[in-house]
């Protein structure tokens, strides 16, 4: 008995996003994969397919697979292919699922790009250098990871500039500057502040983006699209005309500019949209997207060129079939334009000629969507759209033209929102959780184990496509944090409080914005969330309720300024001890442990000597007359046996001993309190910030040594916590080092002015010479 073969399939990656644009694109994908008989797999986050119910009623199945970790998605979808579910074609209309594509597309042998191609265009800085080294011309441009290194980019630059994120669309974040002056509030408007960003000079000359298709392996050219954009410092677009009304020999230049980037960046498979300046200079490429381009232009195209099928087109050459495209497509014979609506901040009381607008014969779409009683924004990104008219014409001019009466003639009434109320405190955030392994800058050894590699996971709470808030920590196995788990554990969580902790809980707990999260926060905990999960949650949540405040999350929760930072150079089991007078903190707890101790006779650096409970009785007895004649500043979980520490602080007076091993609630500081005479906290243990800030208000109180501590977590992470310095007596806040790319330094500053949770700010060592605590 023979079984027939199955059809062959599209695997739509990433399907859709939740603003009907991305509906729309993703639902004509689908469409024209079925027309040609393919069978449809979609894939998405699942809260996202929950949220797009007509992409997956468009598609044949629907599978829960997150985009943002392409190596996952890969595996996945080889996994399928092992079991004769192998897809016949791979593709992607989302931005942000472009990595994914590629990297599945490539896993298994299918048409492509090249996923170091896909990478190379999605990092804006390294499009820019690749393509000045093709001999494009690019704006100069520096990749900045705090104010201090962008006001240097100013210094060095003439101006002026433009600061954007390394990795984003619809415009989000990207603010033109003017001046040092202008620079703070632009670093404020940057979706996610933890990240390195860009800061490049301005570009003046008209703006355009250039459309089109590949076709066997190389680009075709559908057109060239005019934009126009409000003014600065911001730079959302507010309108499209397509095909620009250029000279034919412009067009031509434009067009041959752009086929001849897409082939040096390596790029041939599926739709492109490149933005690039006209200048008095010449062609100044911008962006670089292997996507369609946004503003209805997916709706515009097929009206400009009749019987074109985007998608359908990609398709057939994938599969072989015949596509009828030149190497060089004459212009469009008839135009098209989208407009965007950009009504007055506040809340909508009345709107008045939009049904109007609707009936227009010429309108190609329209939508509209906010209604009395929905509160708007200030125009700043795509994100901040409320709707756009589309229509067609025969010229360029006349589509311009009729697209701005339309949405003119629609009045917007709108009333003062106030203080207590805001477009993004309307709605509960999206949640958003990513995890990915992460290897160390080098091993980390300890007396119970080395770690090689540690989880990452990142927690965004999401307003219309921007960050809003943001946690961010690392988990390692053996400290037995499980990764997949606590990411489970934090987005559930996440998603509980996402909806009561706003305007109307605020109510309930008074003026406090963080007695709500707080309430949930010890629910949680009472239910068995584990504290890794609760303090990424916290993390997001303060940084959401900090930035609304305008203030760094210090200042929010009335703690002292943090300064600068001291840091304990952090030495491993086995690692060379460093000898110019920095504070040291030794790990011990190994054979060796003698022998390290004799060397350290003399060092006139403070000296912090962790032992990870590495000692027994035997040990510390014989360690006892070397430890004496030390006396370092700290002894940090010295014995396993707690009633050994008496003993230990008999025998050194004038060292602070503090416990760290299990010291993971109230209960537990108060015992490490009342038994060694000091704790070191650690947030991963306690569960964030607001159940630390109560056992060390306690320690403070009872006059005990306080250590603030951490483990190898990621800068944002101990920017968090660094927060919580002035209230220590030593911080050892470096576990960053192994992480991230960040250079070890002796200390740092956070950037306190920031709202949120501040960056670290690594400018120079004040040159005064400072005591250090003893």
């Amino acid at each position: 008995m023979t079984t027939a073969p199955h059809p062959r399939e599209l695997l739509l990656i990433g399907g859709g996003g939740e603003m009907t644009l991305s509906v729309d694109v993703a639902v004509q994908a689908l469409e024209q994969a079925r027309a040609r008989g393919l069978r449809t797999h979609v894939t998405n986050r699942a809260d996202t397919l929950a949220a797009t119910p007509a992409v997956t009623a468009a598609a044949d199945t629907a599978t829960a697979v997150d985009f943002a970790r392409p190596g996952d998605t890969a595996d996945w979808a080889a996994g399928r292919a092992a079991d004769g579910e192998r897809p016949a074609l791979v593709f992607g209309v989302r931005e942000m699922a472009q990595e994914a594509v590629a990297a599945t597309a490539h896993a298994l042998e299918l048409p492509g790009n090249p996923p170091a191609a896909v990478r190379r265009i999605r990092t804006k800085d390294a499009c820019r250098a690749a393509l000045a080294a093709a001999g494009f011309r690019q704006p100069a441009v520096r990749v900045c990871r705090d104010a201090a290194e962008a006001r240097a980019f100013l210094a060095a630059t003439a101006g002026p500039w433009v600061v954007k994120p390394r990795d984003g669309a619809d415009s989000a974040g990207v603010r033109k500057v003017t001046g040092p002056e202008d620079l703070s509030a632009a670093l404020d408007q940057l979706p996610d502040r933890a990240a390195p960003f860009l800061v490049e000079e301005f570009v003046e000359g008209r703006e355009f983006s250039v459309e089109g298709v590949f076709a066997g392996g190389g680009p075709r050219v559908l057109a060239v699209t005019a934009k126009e954009k409000l003014p600065p410092p911001y730079f959302v677009e507010i309108g499209h005309v397509l095909p620009a009304d250029l000279p034919e020999d412009t067009r031509r230049d434009i067009e041959d500019t752009v086929t001849a980037a897409l082939t040096a960046l390596e790029l041939r498979f599926g739709l492109f949209h490149v933005e690039l300046w006209l200048t008095g200079e010449g062609i100044v490429l911008g962006e670089v997207h292997v996507r369609v381009g946004g503003g209805w232009i997916h709706r515009m195209l097929p009206h400009v060129r009749p019987g074109l099928e985007l998608y359908g087109t990609v398709y057939d050459d994938a599969l072989g079939l015949p596509v009828d495209l030149p190497e060089r497509l004459p212009a469009p014979e008839r135009a098209a334009a989208a407009r965007y609506f950009a009504p007055p901040a506040g809340r909508v009381t009345a709107i008045d000629g939009w049904d109007a607008v609707r009936a227009h014969p010429a309108v190609l779409h329209a939508e509209l969507r906010v209604g009395p009683g929905d509160v708007v924004r200030d125009f700043r990104s795509g994100g901040d759209r409320v709707g756009a008219v589309v229509v067609g014409s025969a010229t360029p001019a006349e589509a311009r033209e009729l697209a701005r009466e339309l949405v003119a003639s629609v009045r917007f009434t709108v009333e003062p929102v106030g203080e207590a109320r805001s477009a993004e405190s309307a709605e509960a955030p999206e949640v958003c959780v990513s995890l990915e392994p992460r290897p160390l800058t080098s091993s980390f050894r300890i007396s119970h184990m080395t770690i090689e590699t540690v989880d990452h996971l990142r927690l965004r709470l999401l307003h219309d496509g921007r960050t809003v808030g943001e946690g961010e920590i690392t988990a390692d196995s053996g400290y037995g944090q499980d990764g997949p788990a606590i990411a489970a554990e934090a987005e559930a969580l996440a998603r509980t409080l996402a909806g009561s902790c706003d305007d109307v809980h605020h109510r309930e707990h008074g003026s406090d914005p963080v007695a709500p999260l707080r309430a949930g926060l010890e629910k949680a905990a009472a239910d068995g969330v584990g504290a890794p999960a609760r303090m990424l949650v916290e993390m997001a949540f303060l940084d959401r309720a900090a930035r609304r405040a305008g203030v760094p999350v210090w200042r929010l929760l009335g703690l002292p300024e943090p300064g600068r930072v001291r840091l304990l150079h952090t030495v491993p089991i086995g690692e060379d001890i460093p000898l110019d007078g920095r504070p040291l903190k030794i790990k011990l707890g190994g054979a060796d442990d003698e022998q390290i101790l004799r060397s350290l006779l003399g060092v006139p650096a403070p000296l912090i000597l962790d032992a990870n409970r590495g000692w027994d009785r035997q040990d510390w007895e014989r360690l006892r007359p070397l430890l004496a004649e030390l006396a370092p500043a700290v002894l940090e979980d010295p014995v396993r046996d707690p009633a050994l520490l008496p003993a230990i602080r008999a025998a050194l007076p004038g060292t602070a001993i503090v416990l760290d091993e299990g010291i993971a609630s109230a209960e537990d500081a108060a015992f490490a309190v009342g038994t060694a005479g000091g704790l070191n906290v650690k947030l991963m243990r306690f569960g964030g910030i607001l159940p630390a800030l109560d056992a060390l208000t306690d320690a403070t109180e009872r006059g005990a040594a306080r250590m603030l501590g951490c483990f190898l977590e990621p800068p944002r992470a101990i920017a968090y916590a660094a927060q919580l310095a002035g209230l220590c007596d030593w911080s050892d806040l470096d576990g960053h080092f192994w992480v991230g790319d960040d250079r070890p330094v002796p200390s740092y500053e956070l950037d306190s002015d920031a709202p949120g949770i501040p960056r670290i700010a690594y400018t120079p060592e004040p040159a005064r010479a400072e005591v250090l605590p003893a």
